[in-house]
């Protein structure tokens, strides 16, 4: 369930693409039937005057939250599911991901949460299996890309392997697939992938803080045999946010310390402003809002202080008390980026936080469809 194969599911969640399309195997010969009709359909589409504001509603965008969380996707799928709804002009926030996600299990026995592949999910019966699965809690009338609702796609959906896609009354893990945090450290919100810990008791956890600089410094000094760092440490890594390391990259999750692999230790807490490969795996917390290089609480962090993460209660603190914040922030200084002119400098003035897509602001808001309609 890596990022490409979550946005698969998140169109098709969307209802943008016909039923089944997110899971075929692309050397599976019903890619390519898939792909003709789709083409066939967008025509009649074009005719029917079925339009994406039309499918893109408030009730499609909390179909996709609840059943992202239902098979595990990729982090990288809140971000997009954003940007998406800031385009289209729906009105979604990180406290509507909470609110869906809360309830729901893990149903998708996929890696990196659980043990099969995408192909096994396909061959399982893909999506609306999923999809029928859920279709008590999800949005049914919603209208999708064929004309039918999201009830009427998978009416003949069959689970061919119960080990792969697993029931309410009997899921993978309790655990929710998606989980938002706030507190003093991410007063926007940051997002952790629950069923992706190694170690479940992680998620009530405090810690002390052990901090890098920017994924220089993260290189740099891992390895390090001097690195006075534990089991229970936190590791924080800054300055790889939208702004920050422009484009965001993923690079959130990070490895552990060498001397602690040794030991046999398999996960930690970590913590960033970055992003992370939806293959990624652990006790990560990610995309923390606002990021350090705009000033958020993160760039304040030092080694050593106290960080308590609370999954359950959706909470993320660093204890260390306002009037010493205050005290930092007239010490703490803005990156240099060192870019000026060009593409990178245009996104990094433009660039919207996390909790907003990371989207670049003049594309926020739907462009209508009037100059495209009076071109006709």
């Amino acid at each position: 369930m890596g990022t490409a194969s979550t946005m698969a599911c998140m169109v098709e969640s969307l209802g943008l693409t016909l039923p089944e399309n997110a899971a075929i195997p692309a050397a599976d010969s019903r890619r390519k039937v898939i792909a003709q009709l789709s083409g066939r359909r967008i025509v009649q589409m074009v005719k029917d005057d079925l339009r994406l504001s039309q499918i893109l509603t408030r009730e499609a965008f909390e179909n996709a939250i609840m059943l992202n969380a239902a098979i595990g996707g990729s982090t990288n799928f809140v971000i997009h599911l954003l940007a998406i709804a800031g385009r289209i002009g729906v009105d979604l926030s990180l406290d509507d991901f909470n609110a869906l996600c809360e309830k729901i299990p893990l149903l998708l026995n996929l890696q990196p949460s659980g043990g099969y592949f995408m192909e096994d999910f396909y061959y399982a019966g893909g999506l609306p299996v999923v999809i029928k699965e859920m279709i008590s809690l999800l949005h049914k009338d919603a209208i999708t890309a064929n004309g039918k609702t999201v009830a009427e796609n998978c009416e003949s959906a069959e689970c061919f392997d119960s080990e792969v896609i697993a029931t309410l009354e009997e899921p993978v893990k309790d655990l929710t697939g998606l989980a938002v945090v706030r507190g003093n450290l991410s007063i926007h919100g940051a997002v952790i992938k629950p069923s992706a810990s190694l170690k479940p008791e992680l998620m009530q956890h405090r810690g002390k803080a052990v901090v890098f600089e920017d994924i220089d410094d993260y290189k740099a000094r891992l390895d390090d045999p001097n690195l006075d760092v534990d089991e229970n440490s936190i590791l924080v890594l800054k300055n790889v946010g939208p702004k920050g390391y422009p484009g965001m990259p993923e690079v959130g999750n990070m490895s552990l310390p060498k001397k602690l692999l040794e030991k046999g230790v398999i996960d930690m807490v970590r913590i960033s402003d970055g992003r992370m490969s939806g293959t990624g795996f652990g006790t990560v917390v990610l995309h923390i809002s606002p990021e350090a290089a705009v000033g958020g609480v993160l760039a304040l962090v030092q080694d050593g202080d106290i960080i308590e993460l609370d999954v359950e209660n959706r909470k993320l603190n660093l204890e260390v008390s306002d009037e010493v914040l205050e005290e930092r922030r007239k010490l703490w200084k803005p990156l240099d980026m060192g870019y000026n002119r060009g593409y990178v400098k245009l996104h990094i003035n433009h660039v919207m936080q996390a909790h907003e897509g990371a989207d670049l602001d003049f594309l926020k808001g739907g462009s209508g469809d009037k100059v495209t309609r009076d071109s006709h």
